[in-house]
């Protein structure tokens, strides 16, 4: 695995990182968990320090305006990053923004550059990814019934979204809409650049989420589009090409979470750990009992097993692989590792796990979302082996390289 070994000015950045992390993100979590003004005004002064400290956008390249330069730094970046839901949000390289932001900068004219990606890496504006609908799967996107129909200079677009996440106080969003009915199902889709405040663009409601509403950033919202009208110059790429786009999106984007998600489960299992050695049972630290340990044990083999996958994912693609097994294989792996080890923490702490005494309990509702969104695990489970039975139908071999 010499080729996964860190650079050292990696290293640097990495420390920075973790230093910023401990002087202005755990302290500060109570206090941005309440989503309120004074939450707002934190996170501007945060986003300005981060700004300040040059770990600004780690996830784009500079000549895009950000600070990243690859894969395999921005994961193990996000090993810090990652482990504060707040903290992708201060260093500006959050979900849903640091897709859109990729997939502007790979498909983006120079006048959408100027118009959207601009303001998304100076931090100035938030978007929203409007793809899944209500009315049908959101694991075969073919069946997508939002359209959007050319007349004259203008693309009319009339549909009802959900899970637009971010979309309330967002500046504009990317919609994923049916521009030519008839031509094969791949080519039937568009993504069209759309302004918050176009008339027709309706937020109907942030749509609760395991007992969560949100507010703003953490919203995942129902959107109706009803005659909005956008020139035909917003299209991303060429019309019909929404799901090549997507693709090139949701391949990178899935890494990114899965990126965030090691910071998450290294996080829950240092508490877990801690917490056993603390806590009194029956005579003896809880820490003592066989059960406990194998928990622990379990979770640094998955947790490591996660790492390294997920770097040799990250090696892959910036050599100019898509990796589409490779991170078809981290998103359902990582997605239950991640789930099992914060639900172990969480029985480690017992009744004191399910209290805001610790972030485990936020941490598990969005670790249960993490086995849905970007695909479900079923999903990816059947593109991996699909795409290793077709290497053997074809007379090959699955290579584990």
């Amino acid at each position: 695995m010499t080729e996964l070994a860190i650079e050292p000015q990696v290293k640097e950045r990495r420390a920075q990182v973790r230093a910023f992390m401990e002087e202005h993100i755990y302290p500060n979590e109570a206090a941005l968990e309440r989503e309120d003004e004074a939450a707002d005004a934190l996170i501007a002064e945060l986003r300005e320090r981060a700004k300040e400290a040059g770990i600004w956008a780690p996830h784009l390249p500079r000549e895009a305006g950000g600070t990243g330069s690859g894969f395999i730094e921005y994961a193990l970046l996000n090993e810090e990053i990652g482990r504060s839901m707040w903290a992708q949000l201060v260093f500006n390289c959050q979900a849903p923004d640091a897709g859109n932001g990729e997939i502007l900068h790979l498909f983006g004219t120079e006048e959408q550059k100027e118009q959207f990606l601009r303001p998304l890496v100076e931090g100035t504006a938030r978007s929203f990814f409007s793809m899944t609908e209500p009315e049908v799967s959101g694991a075969d996107p073919t069946g997508l019934q939002t359209t959007a129909v050319a007349d004259g200079a203008e693309w009319t677009i009339d549909g009802h979204k959900w899970f637009s996440s971010s979309a309330e106080g967002a500046t504009f969003g990317i919609v994923m809409a049916v521009t030519d009915p008839d031509a094969p199902p791949h080519r039937r889709m568009s993504q069209i650049l759309v302004p918050a405040d176009t008339p027709g663009v309706e937020v109907v409601r942030p749509i609760p989420v395991m007992g969560h509403e949100g507010r703003g950033w953490s919203t995942h919202c129902e959107v109706r589009y009803t005659g909005v009208r956008v020139p035909l110059e917003n299209v991303l790429g060429e019309p019909g090409d929404g799901f090549r786009i997507a693709q090139k999106r949701l391949g990178p984007g899935r890494i990114h979470h899965v990126m965030r998600w090691l910071g998450q489960m290294q996080r829950a299992f240092e508490l877990m750990c801690s917490y056993a050695l603390e806590r009194e049972v029956g005579g003896g630290p809880l820490a003592e009992k066989q059960t406990v340990q194998n928990w622990i044990a379990d979770s640094a083999a998955e947790i490591q097993a996660c790492r390294l996958m997920t770097l040799d994912a990250a090696r892959k693609l910036d050599d100019g692989d898509e990796a589409r097994i490779e991170v078809s294989l981290i998103k359902f792996f990582a997605a239950g590792v991640l789930h099992d080890v914060i639900d172990r923490a969480i029985q480690v702490h017992g009744g004191r796990g399910l209290t805001d005494l610790s972030p485990l309990g936020q941490m598990y509702i969005h670790a249960r979302g993490a086995r849905i969104y970007d695909g479900p695990d079923e999903v990816h489970r059947m593109v991996v082996a699909r795409r290793i039975l077709k290497t053997f139908a074809d007379g090959g071999v699955y290579v584990f390289d």
